[in-house]
């Protein structure tokens, strides 16, 4: 297994009449424009987020919400990169995002919060399992009496 994330290859086709180190360079050049587009889309280390060259900014976020976070940032097609800032206790989480991803940011937060609100305003299932229990429990049993016949 550990060979096989050393080990990668890569297969690049150029259709060309004569193969010269330019038209080899362009091919090597489209390849990595291609690799850029499709790696750096998501949660993302900070070295590579601020090797895009847009500038960043960030926004403090709890870390409770992080994961959910997450699920609205890709449908945004937000990068970001998550750092834990230990300088204080408790330690704060930061999300750093590109500059011109502010409107998509503001959109996804906003509806990230919706959904944590909604979830806090549903009913949990268990307290009401719970709750049917306890009615169950306080219903007057069904009393059974026998009694045995003698003959005489």
């Amino acid at each position: 297994m550990q060979e096989e994330i050393e080990h990668k290859t890569v297969n690049l086709a150029i259709s060309t009449t004569k193969l010269s180190a330019r038209t080899l360079l362009r091919g090597m050049q489209f390849l990595l424009r291609q690799y850029d587009k499709h790696a750096s889309q998501g949660k993302q280390s900070m070295k590579r987020l601020v090797r895009q060259n847009h500038g960043v900014t960030n926004v403090e976020i709890q870390k409770t919400g992080i994961k959910d976070f997450d699920r609205y940032a890709k449908r945004y097609h937000i990068d970001y990169s998550i750092q834990k800032d230990l300088s204080c206790k408790p330690p704060r989480y930061l999300v750093y995002f590109k500059a011109q991803d502010t409107d998509a940011l503001s959109a996804a937060f906003k509806e990230y919060s919706a959904s944590v609100l909604d979830k806090t305003k549903r009913p949990s299932v268990l307290a009401k399992l719970h709750d049917l229990a306890q009615t169950i429990a306080n219903l007057p049993d069904k009393v059974r009496h026998k009694q045995e016949e003698r003959g005489l």
